[in-house]
């Protein structure tokens, strides 16, 4: 049985505004909860054409403007902070909503050089102490009671019976062995790298230790979406993603997300439209069918059930019906 589950970026369009995305954000978080859905994640990223880069302030009012539906980060770049401070920030919103919080981590900077540097301003060079940090995490999350830990005695708190659920997010094989070797949960990125990770999903099952945070291994995969009534329909749709990729590719982000009506007008070289081609490989596009299709073969391909899509179009009522879409069509018997 698939099990679907969305990412939200909060991407701003062109002539929209930060406000106005993550007023969206929100929406598409309760739109999602009553199509089924199973998880809302939103990301850390430190670029102008998105809406917020704190998904530890932005996530409870997610959480307190819905019901049912897990909430979680996708993800927290670890090496910018303490993982201390960061089990206390998610300890706290699983007090406030138990049985709801995932706490999704990563490595990548999320963000430009500059803002890389501003955030690890005065601090050993990021991500070279990222396995003791997960170490660090899983200490404690799950109350400290590592005796030989190097802080042992220090507690996260609030001091609660339940544990918020910790996801490892990468596109690599590194990533899936730490996640195994720690035994926590782990979110392959092909909507990063536009890798297959099929072999590094089976790699993280058949190494995965079982440890205080869970006994048996659990992975998603994650791709970006275009769904709409027809094929045709979804192309066109697709050419907004397709301009926008380029332009962050040449550092050209400012101006947002453009309408497909400018997007088709867009004169692609050779090296540009190779360039698309290859990018599609980190989207899902098509009918409702076409979708369906696909997930259910890359399903039995990653030996997974759950695959989290982050819909990133210029128009946020398309993005909408494209999750309405998808969803009635994995509901059809």
């Amino acid at each position: 049985m698939v099990r679907l589950s969305v990412l939200d970026q909060s991407a701003i369009k062109k002539g929209g505004t930060a406000r106005e995305a993550l007023q969206n954000t929100v929406k598409l978080a309760q739109v999602t909860e009553d199509l089924g859905y199973h998880r809302f994640w939103i990301s850390e990223h430190h670029l102008e054409t998105l809406g917020h880069s704190s998904p530890e302030v932005f996530l409870p009012h997610i959480v307190a403007n819905t019901s049912t539906i897990r909430v979680g980060s996708g993800g927290v770049m670890l090496p910018h902070y303490s993982a201390y401070k960061v089990a206390e920030n998610f300890r706290l919103l699983e007090a406030l909503y138990p049985g709801r919080i995932d706490l999704g981590v990563g490595r990548a900077p999320g963000g430009i050089p500059l803002a890389t540097a501003a955030l690890q301003e005065n601090k050993q060079r990021g991500g070279e102490n990222y396995a003791q940090q997960i170490e660090d995490l899983v200490h404690y999350l799950t109350g400290s009671s590592n005796k030989h830990h190097r802080f042992r005695g220090l507690k996260a708190m609030p001091d609660i019976p339940t544990v918020p659920e910790l996801w490892l997010l990468g596109s690599s094989g590194g990533s899936a062995g730490l996640a195994s070797g720690q035994g926590i949960s782990y979110a392959f990125a092909q909507f990063i790298s536009g890798q297959h990770g099929g072999p590094v999903v089976k790699q993280y099952r058949d190494r995965f230790q079982p440890s205080i945070i869970q006994e048996q291994p659990q992975a998603l995969v994650a791709f970006f979406l275009v769904c709409a009534e027809t094929d045709e329909e979804a192309e066109r749709q697709a050419t907004s993603m397709d301009v926008q990729f380029l332009k962050i590719a040449r550092g050209e982000t400012g101006e947002g997300i453009i309408p497909p009506e400018e997007a088709l007008k867009y004169e692609f070289s050779p090296y540009e439209r190779q360039y698309i081609e290859e990018n599609r490989k980190r989207v899902l596009i098509g009918s409702p069918e076409t979708v369906k299709r696909k997930i259910i073969q890359l399903a039995d391909e990653y030996g997974t059930e759950e695959f989290m899509l982050a819909s990133m179009g210029y128009d946020f009522e398309d993005r909408v019906k494209g999750y309405q879409l998808l969803a009635e069509a994995f509901a059809e018997k």
